[in-house]
């Protein structure tokens, strides 16, 4: 028994190493499902810069053109960059075996990545690329150290490097204001991700947003019904409330006489 246990143990032990990740501090993202425009704009992204090598093959275009207002002939249009139909899944252009043999291992699926990662997470990791000319792609990443994967979204961003900008004074997990004005206290800090100005086709604020469009849409494609299923677990709750009143009436006239 003690055997079966010791190697169940060291089987679960890598998964648990790999979901314990690096400590780092993530960026927090405040995404909203209902926006369809930030989905939208969230799936323009994914497919121009992520399908190439990444897929999300658990969902289909017509689903996410129905889901996301989308006209069909401009989600094959627009979307559609393979000989692939409406109905079929979102795979990744590239084949698996010719992945393998570039990149050493092939991309991983997208599609739960929001859940298996985390908003805050994906959001964190792609705003937190930096040059490296140690790396085979140039570029390392803060969140995930030796990360394998080039910057794809570099030209949007622009080149990000360490260097010395303005941040917000936090003194006990507060972050601090200028009590006359109002205005965030700052200082200078150093060994920071800055980017260098006029690299970029996009602002940092411009970029951000992009980010978080492009998390909005790999968190709807995680979980595509969980809005509907919010709304079901309303309409179960205010059933049981009604219930509970009926079942407590019913209970206290069969009781009442029993002392």
């Amino acid at each position: 028994m003690k055997k079966h246990i010791a190697a169940l143990f060291l089987a679960i032990l890598p998964a648990l190493t790999f979901a314990a990740g690096p400590s780092v501090s993530l960026d927090k993202v405040q995404i909203d499902l209902t926006d369809k425009a930030a989905m939208q704009d969230g799936l323009k992204t994914f497919a121009n810069y992520c399908m190439g090598c990444h897929g999300a093959e658990y969902q289909r275009y017509e689903r996410v053109a129905n889901d996301l207002g989308i006209p069909e002939e401009v989600m094959m249009e627009n979307i559609v960059f393979t000989d692939a139909r409406i109905g079929d899944h979102m795979r990744s252009a590239i084949r698996p075996d010719e992945a393998k043999n570039w990149f050493g291992v092939a991309p991983p699926d997208l599609t739960m990545v929001a859940r298996v990662r985390g908003n805050d997470w994906l959001y964190s990791y792609m705003r937190s690329f930096y040059e490296d000319p140690s790396r085979p792609y140039g570029v390392n990443n803060t969140v995930f150290p030796n990360v394998g994967m080039p910057h794809v979204l570099a030209p949007l961003q622009g080149r990000q490097v360490y260097g010395c900008k303005q941040v917000q004074v936090v003194e006990g997990g507060r972050r601090q204001f200028d009590p006359l004005t109002g205005t965030p206290i700052t200082e200078e800090a150093c060994d920071q991700l800055v980017v260098v100005p006029g690299t970029g086709q996009m602002s940092e604020a411009e970029y951000d947003e992009t980010i978080k469009n492009l998390v909005t849409f790999l968190a709807y494609s995680a979980n595509p019904v969980k809005l509907e299923s919010q709304r079901i677990g309303t309409y179960v709750l205010l059933f049981l409330a009604v219930l509970f009143v009926f079942a407590y009436l019913l209970k206290r006239e069969y009781w009442k006489d029993i002392h």
